[in-house]
C-alpha cells in the first residue's frame, strides 16, 4: 500500500512538473511569437491582447513604376500625410501623396549653376513647410532645400574647437526644429547630437549618453598590465540608433543601450525628461532568449498626445507607449507573411496608419488601426485633452476588449481621480497595481472624509473628553467622600 501511494506522489509530481514546464515554454512561445498581439502584466509576463493594428497592402517601387527600391534607408511622413521615401541605394527621394501614389522624385539639385546628386543619402526629415533635408552621407554633408527642391544651403565639415582635427562629418540622421536649428546624428560621434545653427554654423553636442561599465570588466582593468589594457575595449558612450523630433522640439531618441535606457526624451539642454511612470522603463521587449537578447531599437516616431512608437529590428516588432511610458500596445514581427518584415529600418504615423519599410525586401507594409486601436488610443487622446468623461468611457469599452490590459484601470482612475471621484478612483488604481496613484487617490479620499465629517468628528471628540471629564470628577468626589466616612 506504501509502495503504491509512492507511486501516485510520484506520478503527480511528474505531472506538476509537466505542467509548469509547458506553462514556462507557453508563456516563452508566446513571448517570441511572430503573429499573436501581446502586452506585459504587472509581473512582467506576456499576456494576449488583441490587434490594435492590421496590415492591409504592401507598396513597392514596381507598384509605383519607378523601379525597386535598392536598400531604402529612412522614411517620413508629413502633417498632410505625404510619405518621403528615402530610397537610398538609388541616391533619391521618392515622393507619394495620401493614398500612396507617386507624386515625384527628387534624385538631384541645382548648385552653383550645375546639377548636384546624393550618394547614398541615409537619412531624411521634412518640415511643416515642406522644406526637406537630407543626411548626404558619402558626400559628407547635410542637404537643405525648400519645398520645390531648391537648394537653401549645404551643411559641410564643421570647424570647432570641441571636434577633433581628423574629425569627418558623416551624416547619418537629420532633423530640424522650427527655429530652424539643425541636429546631426553622425558616425562615430559618442558626444551625442550634432546641433547647427539656423546659418549651418556648428553650435554644440547635446544628449551625450552616459558610458555604460561593466563591474567585471572595471575590476578586471585595474588589476591587469598595461599591456592587457591596451587590448581592452575602452569604456565609451553609446552611439544613438535614430531620432524624431515633436511639435515642442523635444529630441525623442533610441540608442543601443541595451543595459540602461535605450529611448530617451532631450530638452533644448539635452536633458533626458522622458517620463517612465509604467510598470516597467520603456525599451521594447521584456522577455527573450539569451540567445536573441534584447531589442534592438533603430527608429522612433512621435505621434500625437505625447503617444510614440519603436522599432525593434531585431524581432521586427513595433512597441507604442503613451506619455507616463505605460506600454499600448505592439504589432509585427520577422517572417514571410503580410505584416511581417525582413529587414525593418523605419516606420511612420500617418493619421491611423502605421507605415513600416523594409531595407532588405524594399517595401512599404500599411498597417491600418483595429476597433481596438483606435479605442484605446481615444482613450489617450481624451486624456490628455482633459476630457475626463470621455478617457474613462474610451478606457473602459478597451477594457472589455482586452481584460488583460491593466493599463486601462489605471487610465480609468486617473479619470476619476481628476473628477475628484477618489474613492472610486482609488479601487481602479488597486485593480491595475498603480501603487502611486492608489496612494494619491486614498490619501485624498481621507482628507475629504475628514473634511465633510469635521464637525461631528469633533463634536464626537468634545462629548468623549466632556464625559471622561465628568467621570474623572464623579470618582474624585466618591473617592473623597469615601475617605471622609472612614475617618
Amino acid at each position: 500500500m506504501l509502495k503504491n501511494m509512492w507511486k501516485k506522489c510520484g506520478w503527480l509530481t511528474m505531472g506538476l512538473a509537466c505542467l509548469l514546464c509547458l506553462r514556462y515554454a507557453g508563456a516563452t512561445a508566446f513571448a517570441d511569437g511572430q503573429t499573436d498581439a501581446y502586452n506585459y502584466s504587472y509581473w512582467g509576463e506576456a499576456v494576449r491582447s488583441p490587434a490594435a493594428y492590421e496590415a492591409t497592402r504592401i507598396v513597392t517601387g514596381t507598384e509605383l513604376k519607378i523601379g525597386t527600391f535598392k536598400e531604402p534607408n529612412d522614411m517620413h511622413v508629413t502633417a498632410d500625410e505625404r510619405v518621403y521615401v528615402l530610397d537610398s541605394g538609388n541616391s533619391r527621394i521618392v515622393e507619394l501623396d495620401r493614398e500612396l501614389k507617386l507624386r515625384r522624385v527628387i534624385d538631384s539639385f541645382d548648385h552653383d549653376g550645375q546639377k548636384d546628386y546624393f550618394k547614398n543619402p541615409q537619412g531624411m526629415y521634412v518640415s511643416d513647410n515642406g522644406q526637406l533635408l537630407v543626411a548626404d552621407s558619402d558626400h559628407q554633408r547635410v542637404v537643405h532645400l525648400d519645398e520645390q527642391g531648391q537648394l537653401i544651403k549645404i551643411v559641410e565639415q564643421p570647424q570647432s574647437d570641441l571636434l577633433k582635427a581628423d574629425f569627418q562629418f558623416k551624416p547619418l540622421r537629420v532633423v530640424m526644429d522650427k527655429g530652424e536649428r539643425i541636429y546631426v546624428m553622425a558616425e562615430g560621434v559618442f558626444d551625442g547630437f550634432m546641433e547647427f545653427n539656423s546659418d549651418g554654423s556648428f553650435a554644440s553636442f547635446i544628449g551625450a549618453n552616459r558610458v555604460s561599465v561593466d563591474p567585471v570588466e572595471y575590476l578586471w582593468k585595474r588589476f591587469a598590465t598595461r599591456q592587457q589594457r591596451s587590448q581592452m575595449v575602452m569604456f565609451t558612450p553609446t552611439e544613438f540608433t535614430n531620432m524624431d523630433i515633436d511639435e515642442e522640439g523635444f529630441i525623442y531618441a533610441t540608442s543601443g543601450d541595451q543595459k540602461g535606457l535605450p529611448i530617451k526624451k532631450l530638452n533644448a539642454q539635452g536633458a533626458d525628461i522622458l517620463r517612465r511612470e509604467g510598470y516597467y522603463p520603456p525599451q521594447g521587449d521584456l522577455l527573450y532568449t539569451n540567445e536573441k537578447g534584447p531589442s534592438r531599437l533603430v527608429d522612433v516616431d512621435v505621434g500625437d498626445s505625447d503617444m510614440y512608437s519603436v522599432l525593434d529590428a531585431k524581432m521586427g516588432r513595433v512597441f507604442t507607449y503613451n506619455g507616463d511610458g505605460y506600454l499600448l500596445h505592439m504589432f509585427g514581427g520577422i517572417g514571410n507573411r503580410l505584416g511581417q518584415f525582413n529587414t525593418p529600418v523605419s516606420l511612420e504615423r500617418a493619421g491611423d496608419r502605421m507605415l513600416v519599410l523594409d531595407k532588405a525586401l524594399g517595401e512599404i507594409t500599411v498597417f491600418q488601426t483595429t476597433e481596438y486601436g483606435r479605442t484605446l488610443h481615444e482613450a489617450v487622446r481624451s486624456y490628455f485633452n482633459g476630457d475626463e468623461e470621455g478617457s474613462a468611457a474610451s478606457f473602459a469599452k478597451a477594457a472589455d476588449m482586452n481584460a488583460n490590459l491593466e493599463y486601462a484601470y489605471a487610465g480609468i482612475g486617473k479619470a476619476l481621480l481628476r473628477q475628484k471621484d477618489y474613492a472610486e478612483s482609488a479601487q481602479y488604481f488597486k485593480r491595475s497595481m498603480e501603487r502611486e496613484g492608489y496612494s494619491k487617490a486614498f490619501l485624498l479620499f481621507r482628507k475629504e472624509l475628514l473634511r465633510e465629517h469635521f464637525s461631528w468628528i469633533m463634536s464626537g471628540l468634545f462629548l468623549i473628553v466632556a464625559v471622561l471629564v465628568t467621570v474623572t470628577i464623579v470618582r474624585r468626589q466618591r473617592r473623597g467622600t469615601t475617605n471622609a466616612g472612614i475617618k
